[in-house]
């Protein structure tokens, strides 16, 4: 028997693949399972707080395999849930991706804009 490839689930394997591994260099990581927890509770997270209307919009944006993390384990009738702040959505993540110790999500807010930190790395080096 011979196998038979079909490109759309390959790409959709090699988009999954970068989303995972884009996360990782973000958090400063070469663990991709620990990537994979931190993007699916991001994500689950993130469509809790939508209207359905809305995480069906989100989800229709994003790779195959991804929009399939993003749906896992969904309740619409439980949604749009209301983080009240941050901080609590925060917590929300580190919980369902299991952090712990120095693994835990920090708030890295944008800097002001117009501020020396809000520019370029390029742009910093010569204008600050």
């Amino acid at each position: 028997m011979t196998t038979t490839r079909v490109d759309i689930i390959d790409r959709s394997v090699e988009k999954a693949h970068i989303w995972i591994n884009d996360v990782a260099a973000e958090l400063s990581t070469e663990d991709s399972h620990h990537a994979y927890r931190v993007l699916r509770a991001f994500l689950h997270a993130l469509r809790d707080q939508l209207t359905v209307d809305e995480a069906a919009k989100l989800a229709a944006q994003l790779p195959i395999f991804v929009r399939g993390v993003f749906y896992e384990g969904w309740d619409p009738s439980r949604t749009p849930e209301h983080a009240r702040d941050i901080d609590s959505f925060l917590t929300r993540i580190a919980g369902e991706a299991q952090l712990t110790g120095e693994r835990k999500l920090r708030l890295r807010l944008p800097p002001p804009a117009g501020s020396c930190a809000a520019t370029s790395h390029q742009a910093r080096a010569t204008a600050c």
